[in-house]
């Protein structure tokens, strides 16, 4: 079975990779010594902090390989590749709901950097997935929890600074 895309932004992919390092060179050794240490106590069959250091180690060893995945199967967008003639990855886009008039601009990421408190929504989110491909001028319609709103798109710039 193949392996899914991961769509991040360079920022995105160092912020992984420097996590998987620290990971690596850090916390490992930090987890290890806690076992050593724990070792230490005797009997480690009733040794409850042996115990918990076994499984912060499981967990750490966990995090390094999903960290390892993710990036095995990154695509790096890069802001040369931004395209601002209609919606899409990485680009920036501002938008006006019909009824409300309300206006919102937000920076449409892939799904593993998205932040909607931040306004950084994933392309699989309702309002995300309705813009793709979309134009200034252009309008969708979103379907989500709380009914149907219908919003114009008003500008679409790079979101990569």
């Amino acid at each position: 079975m193949a392996e899914e895309t991961t769509l991040l932004t360079e920022e995105g992919h160092r912020k992984y990779v420097d996590r998987l390092n620290y990971l690596k060179t850090v916390r490992r050794g930090q987890v290890a010594e806690r076992i050593r240490t724990a070792k230490e106590f005797g009997d480690i069959s009733e040794n409850a902090e042996y115990e918990s250091a076994k499984a912060e180690q499981a967990f750490v060893e966990g995090e390094i390989s999903e960290l390892e995945k993710l990036l095995r199967r990154a695509q790096i967008i890069k802001k040369n590749e931004v395209r601002t003639d209609e919606v899409g990855l990485m680009t920036r886009v501002t938008i006006e709901e019909a009824a409300s008039g309300e206006k919102m601009t937000v920076d449409l990421v892939g799904s593993k950097e998205s932040d909607p408190k931040t306004g950084r929504i994933s392309n699989e989110s309702p309002i995300g997935a309705a813009l793709l491909g979309k134009r200034v001028g252009q309008t969708v319609d979103v379907k989500a929890p709380g009914g149907v709103s219908t919003w114009k798109v008003l500008e679409i710039k790079s979101a990569l600074a």
